[in-house]
């Protein structure tokens, strides 16, 4: 149903008790860099369209005009680049 976002990054109390344990602190805190930078483009992507106050506050009642305004928004952002 609904997919689970995992973590990219482990708390900093897990890192460091991983380190603190040595050898003996299981797998290595692990990042993956390549996938925290999409993550990173798709939140900023989705906090600029929240911008718009329409989509905001999601007060359409039908869901075409809701995905038009949507759409609008897109199309704003990308011409503004």
């Amino acid at each position: 149903m609904w997919a689970r976002i995992e973590p990219l990054m482990p708390p900093a109390d897990r890192v460091r008790h991983r380190l603190r344990r040595g050898r003996q602190g299981g797998r290595p805190p692990g990042f993956d860099a390549e996938a925290y930078k999409q993550r990173d483009t798709v939140e900023r992507c989705i906090n600029r369209l929240k911008q718009w106050r329409g989509l905001a506050t999601r007060c359409d009642e039908l869901a075409l005009a809701y995905q038009a305004a949507l759409h609008l928004a897109a199309i704003l952002i990308w011409a503004r680049r």
